[in-house]
């Protein structure tokens, strides 16, 4: 059945890994640390450990790599009951602010998908992660020009999206999402009446993924690169 994109007045973008390279930052960083830390477990089971401790810790830390790296030394400290050299937590510290520092590398066709877009819509940004360091990628991006607003949200649930929609006066209806994560940039806005289209990104985050279940029944477009997704616009 062909979805009528008719009514669509406002496009929302996901910024991390479906306008930019981010997740690929983050494995690398696991790489790192599982070789620091290689004196005291496996690699795969750091990587067991510190998945479960960035879970114990969303809910103080929330999302972005400054969570991320709180999280990592707190595994060290408990990995070594609390021997780690004050060497190791300054490598683990640096691997955060190379992280943070990392250039801005846009997916392909990027720009000249927002500026095509722009021209008809309203586009705005709803991502997760730390407010500052999204602000600096945003920035950094030079993308800031196309959009109409920027949301960085704690979490992306049906209840956020319903008050960022509401608080922006767009009907969900009117309303269409494009990101990389089924479980933050798709699921929630169908089961909110608006629509959504899936453009994966080759790596998702453990926390990210979603079963066949959770997904099944699910009225959604799914493209591989952004720039197909221009075709439901024209």
């Amino acid at each position: 059945m062909e979805v009528n994109y008719s009514n669509i007045k406002v496009i929302g973008f996901d910024a991390d890994d479906t306008l930019w390279v981010n997740e690929t930052y983050f494995r690398e960083a696991e790489e790192r640390v599982g070789l620091l830390l290689s004196h005291y477990e496996t690699p795969n089971k750091i990587d067991q450990e510190l998945f479960k401790m960035e879970m114990k810790n969303l809910s103080i830390y929330g999302y972005g790599v400054k969570g991320f790296i709180l999280s990592m030394i707190e595994l060290a400290v408990e990995l070594s009951n609390g021997k780690v050299s004050n060497t190791i937590i300054a490598e683990i510290l640096e691997i955060g602010k190379d992280m943070i520092n990392k250039p801005i590398e846009l997916l392909d066709g990027v720009e000249d998908v927002l500026k095509t877009l722009s021209k008809d819509y309203k586009l705005i940004v709803a991502t997760k992660g730390d407010l500052l360091d999204q602000e600096r990628k945003l920035e950094k991006s030079g993308l800031l020009k196309y959009f109409h607003h920027i949301e960085v949200l704690s979490e992306k649930q049906e209840v956020n999206y319903k008050q960022l929609l509401k608080r922006l006066d767009i009907e969900p209806e009117a309303f269409v999402m494009v990101g990389n994560s089924l479980k933050s940039d798709i699921l929630p806005l169908v089961k909110i009446g608006s629509k959504a289209i899936h453009v994966p990104f080759h790596t998702t985050w453990q926390h990210e993924k979603v079963s066949k279940h959770e997904s099944n029944g699910a009225e959604y477009e799914t493209e591989h690169s952004l720039t197909e997704i221009l075709k439901y616009f024209n």
